[in-house]
């Protein structure tokens, strides 16, 4: 399993963020085989977290046109800067 961490600084988010947002989460869930989605924002900072299955998974995802159309208006609009990693998760621990 891998994990992508996406890490911003917000420049200023919108109504238009939050509907692309929540549509780009449920498209990600849906059709391409994310398996979770976690995102926590504080001042002007945010942090998202998404578990894929396979390498595969996240190259389908960052070449789906909707997913680059909002990538695009981040860069523009929302966000002052960003850093991506992808991570191979090797152990997890659940309680209880």
């Amino acid at each position: 399993m891998l994990v992508v961490i996406f890490r911003a600084r917000i420049a200023a988010l919108d109504a238009e963020y939050e509907h692309t947002a929540a549509q780009l989460r449920e498209t990600a869930l849906r059709d391409f085989g994310c398996l979770r989605f976690e995102a926590l924002s504080a001042g002007d900072e945010e942090i998202a977290l998404s578990w894929w299955p396979d390498e595969a998974s996240i190259s389908a995802w960052k070449q789906h046109l909707d997913h680059r159309a909002a990538q695009a208006r981040g860069r523009e609009r929302w966000y002052a800067s960003y850093s991506v990693q992808v991570a191979r998760v090797e152990r997890e621990y659940d309680y209880p």
